[in-house]
């Protein structure tokens, strides 16, 4: 596919003319071809109204033909999965393994959501049934389930070009919850973009559904997304990025004169407690697992383990030794962006500079007299160590650094490691590493880390995150903008787009036919109390 810099309007192609910017390759430090022209206010204006125009199509159509759609859009997917993978990678710096590995994830996200739009059972169909007869007074039939919320703005990833991106988990479960979507892609990775948009362009076409089913939109600065979320027609956003980026469109789709949700997943640290038990059964174990699952993407993942918490003992310090000498021997690697890698070694100067904080693996990032023999995308990880009272006092060591850095954070003993534990900030998970024997005595820890995050680890690594019907990816702010009450991932996701809506006493066959006595769909609904999927 050729390649045209302009953002895809429904099934038309938009026009040059708006600011431009370009794809960039950090690791070979190439500006990629062609420009991309940010979308004109025409332009956002036609996309919305031709997602406002589809949305009551969307609502309506039926579930085994939104599985049609994304099947067929993961199948376009895996058809073209070596040009997608080779043109993310030169944007990204990711391998192109990886990239590849990738698209599969996202075309099978798609298939998964696509099933269960099929399927129908995350409407939670609620049927009670009349009781004219009922003293004192007669019971009402009552018949409830979610419907859609109309035009949904997705904001791509920087550092997921398919899984988070145009056609990734947010975009894949409003399609299935039936809303059409306008996505404001990354500047970061704009020809990916493009590709994955075209590939999406032409199953809406294919299967004939309405053109408003989809636009993308590109901007080469905050114009075009901020004009979105506060945009009457759109009724709800996705996003995935900084805390700050994310706040943003909170506050401005707070003051909309209509107020709408905004999904955000924003900032996680991750934490990872190591009892003592886990050293003594396998140290050396846990210094591999723990390396790869903190340098793998350079870091660059929102489950990155950021924070360490450790009880201080001559094996804890002995592990700690020997993770920071692998750490140390860990190849610098590129960053996905210039600013990316120019934030990371901002911000951990910053915290080399907090005191009762030990630089515990530096490399040449945390050095700025040697960051110059770096390429200039590159980061090598940077470590810290602080001591509990330090870490509780200083709220800026609890915030993430996007890239390889991480807090070693030396607890006394287990009761300063709970106090640890209790004032933690909201996590997308918590991991724990237990002995056999200390396993058993792990409850209250367990209770405060079920607290503080969406998905808790049990002698395993954060990173590395499986698409499935009970996964959770989502938690306490600032994890996300929800305070943890939806999951980004899994097929819980569709629940975020779409209300309740409840019919009291209507007649059969004005109800949808998620609700109709027959129940033509088959789907398994709660009738008077009891899960079936039989007909009234």
């Amino acid at each position: 596919m050729e390649l045209r810099g302009l953002s895809l309007i429904g099934s038309e192609t938009g026009v040059a003319g708006g600011a431009t910017f370009h794809g960039f390759d950090p690791a070979k430090q190439e500006t990629l071809s062609p420009a991309y022209h940010s979308a004109s206010p025409a332009e956002l204006e036609r996309a919305v109204q031709l997602a406002a125009a589809a949305a009551p199509a969307w609502a309506k159509l039926p579930g085994r033909e939104r599985n049609r759609f994304m099947r067929r859009v993961a199948d376009l997917l895996d058809a073209h999965v070596s040009d997608l993978a080779t043109r993310a990678a030169h944007e990204t710096g990711l391998p192109v393994a990886r990239c590849t590995g990738e698209v599969a994830r996202t075309a099978g996200q798609l298939r998964l959501y696509g099933a269960a739009a099929e399927a129908g059972d995350w409407l939670d169909a609620r049927i009670e049934t009349a009781q004219p007869d009922r003293k004192p007074l007669p019971k009402p039939d009552h018949r409830s389930l979610l419907r859609p919320l109309g035009a949904v703005v997705v904001f791509g990833s920087s550092n997921f070009p398919f899984a988070y991106s145009v056609a990734g988990g947010d975009t894949a479960s409003a399609w299935a919850a039936g809303c059409p979507v306008i996505v404001k892609a990354h500047p970061a990775h704009p020809g990916t973009g493009e590709l994955v948009g075209r590939l999406v362009v032409a199953a809406v076409k294919e299967l004939g559904l309405p053109p408003g089913t989809f636009s993308l939109l590109f901007d080469a600065g905050f114009t075009v997304g901020q004009t979105l979320v506060k945009h009457p027609a759109v009724k709800a956003v996705g996003f995935t990025g900084s805390l700050r980026g994310g706040r943003a469109l909170v506050d401005l789709a707070a003051s909309r004169p209509e107020p709408i949700p905004v999904y955000a997943e924003m900032g996680s640290t991750n934490p990872v407690f190591i009892l003592p038990g886990a050293l003594a059964e396998g140290a050396a174990a846990i210094v591999d697992g723990l390396h790869a699952s903190a340098t793998q993407g350079v870091g660059q993942f929102c489950t990155n383990p950021g924070v360490i918490i450790l009880e201080r003992s001559p094996t804890a310090e002995r592990f700690v030794r020997d993770l920071g000498a692998k750490l140390a021997a860990t190849a610098a690697a590129p960053m996905l962006t210039p600013g990316i890698v120019g934030a990371f070694r901002q911000n951990v100067g910053v915290r080399s500079k907090q005191p009762g904080v030990i630089q515990l693996v530096g490399g040449e990032s945390g050095d700025p007299a040697r960051i110059g023999s770096l390429p200039p995308c590159a980061a090598q990880p940077v470590w810290f160590e602080t001591d509990a009272a330090t870490f509780l006092a200083n709220h800026g060591l609890s915030e993430e650094i996007f890239g390889p850095s991480s807090v070693v954070v030396w607890c006394r003993d287990r009761a300063e490691l709970l106090i640890v534990a209790r004032q933690l900030e909201g996590s997308l998970t918590a991991s724990l590493h237990a002995g056999r024997g200390e396993l058993a005595a792990q409850a209250e820890l367990v209770d405060i880390l079920a607290q503080r995050a969406g998905r808790l680890v049990l002698n395993g690594y954060p990173t590395g995150l499986e698409v499935s019907h009970a996964i959770v990816h989502g938690g306490p702010y600032p994890a996300t903008s929800d305070g943890g009450r939806s999951t980004s991932v899994g097929t819980r996701a569709l629940l975020r787009w779409g209300r309740l809506i409840c019919y009291q006493n209507f007649a059969d066959e004005l109800l949808p036919p998620e609700l109709q006595n027959a129940n033509p769909l088959g789907l398994a609904r709660l009738v008077n109390g009891q899960l079936t999927r039989n007909a009234v």
